[in-house]
C-alpha cells in the first residue's frame, strides 16, 4: 500500500519510517526544502535513537522517499496522513490548526483517487469534521466524484523511545465514520494487528478526545507524585518508597510516578491547555486539569529556588556559579519545549547566579533559549569552579559521574539532584552536601 505522510517532523518522520519498515511504500512530504535536502543526505532533523538507521535502511530498500511536492507525493496513495504541528495558540492556549487545515485544502485540490485522509496530528474534538468539510468542498474532489474518508489516528509516541512505541503499541486508536476508512486503516496496521497489537475502533470525536484525555491523565500522575514529594520532605518520608508502594497497586500502576522538576516537552503542556480550552468552549469545566497546569508551572520555578537554597539562599547566591547538567525536558531527545531547565536557569539568572550547562544533545537548540547560559563541551567543564551542581535531566551520562573529580573541580561540594538518580548516602559519604526530591 502507498502511504503519504504530510509533515516530516517528529511524528511524521518516525511514523513514516516505521510504516516503510512494515513493507508499505511511504512518501514523506514537507514544505521545508532544507529539511528534505538533509533527509536526502541522511541527516535527521531531530534526535531520536535508532531513527537514522531505520530511515537509511528503508530508503536503500526503496520503500521510503522524501519530497516537497505534495501533489506528487500523494499521487496514488491509499492513505494520506496529516502530521503537521499544532502548537498552542497565543492568547487562549487552544491548538493552532492553521497547518492542518492548509494541508487539507491542498490535498483536496490535488487528490486524483479515492483515499483515506488521516489526522495524525494532535487535534481538538471536531477537527476531523472541519477537515471533512474542507475536502468535500474542494473543486478536485467534487469534479472527480472521489470517495474520501476522514479518520482520526492519534499518536502515542514517547520521545526517546518512539520507534519501540510505534512497533509495540499498547493500542492503536482509529476514529472512523465509515467502512471505507476502517478497511483502509485495518490494512495500514495489518502488520501490527498480526502481532496482536489491539486496534480500537471508535467514532472520530472519541478518538480525538482519547489523545487529550490520556496526556492529561499522565500529566496528573506526574503532578500528583511531585506534590507527594513535597509532603515527603516535610514529614520525613521517602517519595521513592511512596511511589513504589502506590504503584504496585494494579489500579494505579508504576509508570509516571517519578518525582522531579515538572513535566515539559511537546505534548503535555500544550495538550493540557488545549483540553482546557475545549472544556471551556463546551461549558464543561475540567478543574483537575486546571490545577495540574497551575501546579506544574509553579513547580518549575520552585526548582530554581531549591538550587538557590542549596547555595545558602538568594542573597548568598548572587555572583556564584551553578553547573546545570541536562537541558532537554527528558533524556534521549533534543526537545527543549517547555523544559524545566529553562525555568531553573531563569530563576538562577534572576538571582544573579552564573550558569554553565551541558547536555548531550540539546545545547544547539537550548542556546538561543538561554542566551545568558554558558554551554560547555562536557559535564566536567561545566562543573569546573561551580559552587553547586544541579542535575536537571536524567541522561545516562550523568548517572555515574566521577564524584572525586567533581569534588576536585567544583568550588564547593554541593549536588542538587532534581531527578533522584543518586543514593543520598553514597553522595554524602563522598563528602557532598546533597539535596534531592522528596527524600531526607
Amino acid at each position: 500500500m502507498k502511504i503519504a505522510m504530510v509533515g516530516s517532523g517528529y511524528v511524521g518522520l518516525v511514523s513514516g519510517a516505521c510504516f516503510a519498515d512494515f513493507g508499505h511504500d511511504v512518501v514523506c512530504i514537507d514544505k521545508d526544502p532544507a529539511k528534505i535536502e538533509k533527509l536526502h543526505d541522511g541527516i535527521m532533523p531531530i534526535y531520536e535513537p535508532g531513527l537514522d538507521a531505520l530511515v537509511d535502511s528503508n530508503v536503500k530498500a526503496g520503500r521510503l522517499s522524501f519530497t516537497t511536492d505534495l501533489a506528487e507525493g500523494i499521487k496514488d496513495a491509499s492513505a494520506i496522513f496529516i502530521a503537521v504541528g499544532t502548537p498552542s495558540r497565543r492568547g487562549d492556549g487552544h491548538a493552532d490548526l492553521t497547518f492542518v487545515y492548509a494541508v487539507a485544502r491542498e490535498v483536496g485540490e490535488a487528490l486524483e483517487n479515492d483515499a483515506v485522509v488521516v489526522t495524525k496530528s494532535t487535534v481538538p474534538v471536531g477537527t476531523g469534521d472541519e477537515v471533512e468539510r474542507i475536502l468535500a468542498d474542494s473543486a478536485a474532489v467534487k469534479d472527480r466524484g472521489l470517495k474520501v474518508s476522514v479518520v482520526s489516528n492519534p499518536e502515542f509516541l514517547r520521545e526517546g523511545a518512539a520507534i519501540g512505541d510505534f512497533k509495540h503499541p499498547d493500542r492503536i486508536v482509529i476514529g472512523a465514520e465509515d467502512d471505507f476508512g476502517r478497511d483502509v486503516m485495518s490494512e495500514v496496521y495489518r502488520p501490527l494487528f498480526l502481532n496482536q497489537s489491539p486496534l480500537l475502533f471508535v467514532n472520530r470525536r472519541s478518538s480525538e478526545l482519547i489523545k487529550y484525555a490520556a496526556n492529561a491523565f499522565l500529566a496528573t500522575k506526574i503532578t500528583f507524585i511531585n506534590e507527594m514529594a513535597d509532603l515527603c520532605e516535610k514529614v520525613g518520608a521517602d517519595v521513592q518508597d511512596v511511589s513504589r508502594g502506590i504503584g504496585m497497586d494494579g489500579r494505579i500502576g508504576s509508570k509516571f510516578l517519578h518525582a522531579g522538576p515538572g513535566y515539559g516537552g511537546s505534548c503535555f503542556p500544550k495538550d493540557t491547555l488545549a483540553l482546557l480550552k475545549t472544556a471551556e468552549d463546551y461549558e464543561s469545566p475540567t478543574r483537575i486539569v486546571e490545577a495540574v497546569v497551575k501546579v506544574n508551572d509553579t513547580r518549575k520555578r520552585a526548582m530554581g529556588r531549591k538550587v538557590l537554597d542549596a547555595l545558602g539562599g538568594a542573597d548568598a547566591a548572587r555572583g556564584k556559579k551553578v553547573a546545570l547538567l541536562g537541558l532537554t525536558f527528558k533524556p534521549n531527545t533534543d526537545d527543549m519545549r517547555d523544559s524545566p531547565a529553562i525555568a531553573v536557569a531563569q530563576a538562577l539568572g534572576d538571582a544573579g547566579v552564573q550558569v554553565a550547562a551541558y547536555d548531550p544533545e540539546g545545547m544547539e537548540i537550548a542556546a538561543p533559549l538561554m542566551p545568558d547560559v554558558t554551554m560547555c563541551a562536557d559535564p566536567y567543564e561545566a562543573i569546573d569552579g561551580a559552587d553547586a551542581v544541579a542535575i536537571v535531566t536524567e541522561w545516562d551520562a550523568f548517572r555515574a559521574l566521577d564524584l572525586n573529580r567533581v569534588k576536585a573541580l567544583a568550588k564547593a561540594p554541593v549536588l542538587v539532584d532534581l531527578r533522584n538518580i543518586y543514593s543520598p548516602q553514597d553522595v554524602r559519604d563522598a563528602g557532598f552536601e546533597y539535596s534531592s526530591i522528596g527524600r531526607a
